[in-house]
């Protein structure tokens, strides 16, 4: 289906019956239109969040068809957070048409009919309803196969990383209460040497009775080589142990760190399992050992960029992904008054999460690209900040992308900077 306007009002012809559902947990309202906004039910129809419920509106839509004369039937709906997905699934399975609303839109439009922001179960079907007639909506997305695989195991990945750094960060406090002057003997906190040493001796008085001998002897045990197990180092311990300003504990204070060791280990080995599992999976998708070859992009990346995107194939160029990872330029101005350029921030928060992310390892290695931005930083006629460079690095990245994974080109360095030489503004300079 063409993604223009026009296009889309196109869909919606006299044999076509609109039905608008609010999606809710549990309860799902629906109500039905004629391609002029005429209502075509008396009141509003529910059905439950199950395969009666999705049955029963089935057969209420049916009817409905065959009583106006309708040979077609668009649904539309909000994309509720995850409630939508069943439905989706159902309409999907028995051949409907379902498409999407953009819940900003609804918010903006409801007060249209009449003059009222209030939000109820019978209002919301028609304001969704009134936005297919009008050509204002989408249509849903779904990944399949390897692409629906890696969203599902990126969206794990960030749960087990949030957990781990809520671990990570109940340990640090620990620490900070009963023995501050841990955290300033190691650069990391999780130093394989400190814990092995936390773990038997929690508490400084622990670490005091074992000594610079026990404090080895715990070292050896574990197999531990290198600068920081020496007799120097479990020295400076027993020292800060001595001299620590850390509150005292009993059996419960132990147990406390012994329980959050515990957990942080646990998140430590399933981020350690599901990343392994995600660089086996994206080597699954076509051309993508071509993007592992950019220096500064890692698996963890391209595979955040898929899951986001899917199959990059449906968008038709570039500038589609651009503004659906919101990156899109735009600006309010009127009259004489020219407003400033910013980014929409309208589209997968996700996406550009995974871009900007991407930045320091990539500008930091990849020597082209840091080209691109200091160009950026530094040109003669109209010089971008930091920030703005970053973004313009961030669609230039998704160019290359692109050209990669649809065409199965090979990265080219040289092509990449060809295009940031100007060279009257080089003479200038």
């Amino acid at each position: 289906m063409n993604y223009t306007q026009n296009a889309k009002i196109e869909q919606v012809t006299d044999e076509t019956m609109v039905v608008g559902v609010d999606i809710g947990s549990q309860v799902h309202y629906a109500r039905a239109f004629d391609n002029r906004g005429r209502e075509l039910t008396k009141r509003v129809f529910s059905f439950e969040n199950d395969i009666e419920g999705f049955n029963t509106f089935n057969q209420w839509a049916g009817k409905l068809m065959k009583d106006n004369g309708k040979t077609d039937v668009m649904i539309v709906c909000e994309p509720t957070g995850h409630y939508w997905f069943a439905f989706a699934k159902y309409v999907s399975d028995h051949q409907g048409k379902l498409v999407m609303v953009n819940p900003f839109s609804v918010k903006k439009i409801k007060e249209l009919d009449d003059n009222s922001p209030k939000k109820t179960d019978a209002k919301d079907p028609k304001t969704i309803a009134k936005l297919v007639i009008d050509g204002r909506y989408s249509i849903p997305y779904t990944p399949e196969g390897i692409f629906a695989e890696i969203r599902d195991l990126v969206y794990s990945r960030d749960r087990i990383i949030k957990q781990h750094n809520i671990a990570a960060n109940r340990i640090q406090r620990w620490l900070s209460i009963h023995f501050p002057e841990y955290l300033g003997l190691y650069t990391r906190f999780d130093a394989t040497s400190g814990l092995a040493v936390l773990e038997r001796a929690p508490l400084p008085k622990d670490v005091a009775l074992l000594g610079v001998g026990g404090i080895r002897k715990i070292w050896h045990e574990k197999k531990m080589r290198g600068r920081g197990v020496t007799e120097d180092r479990a020295k400076i311990l027993i020292e800060a142990a001595h001299n620590s300003v850390g509150l005292d504990g009993g059996n419960g204070t132990k147990s406390e760190l012994f329980m959050l060791l515990e957990k942080y280990r646990l998140w430590t080995s399933q981020l350690e399992r599901i990343n392994k599992v995600l660089d086996e999976a994206i080597l699954k998708v076509e051309y993508v050992e071509k993007l592992l070859a950019i220096k500064g992009v890692g698996s963890i990346t391209i595979a955040g960029f898929i899951a986001e995107v899917g199959d990059i194939r449906r968008f038709k160029s570039p500038k589609q992904i651009q503004k659906y990872a919101g990156l899109e330029l735009v600006e309010n101005s009127s009259g004489k008054h020219k407003g400033k350029s910013r980014i929409s921030k309208r589209g997968r928060r996700k996406l550009r999460k995974v871009l900007y992310q991407v930045m320091i390892p990539l500008l930091a290695r990849n020597k082209e690209f840091r080209e691109i931005y200091d160009y950026y930083v530094t040109r003669v006629k109209n010089p971008l900040k930091r920030r703005q460079a970053m973004v313009a690095v961030s669609c230039k990245l998704i160019r290359v992308f692109y050209a990669i994974l649809t065409k199965g080109v090979e990265y080219d360095r040289i092509k990449m900077i060809s295009d940031i030489h100007r060279e009257s503004e080089l003479q200038v300079a």
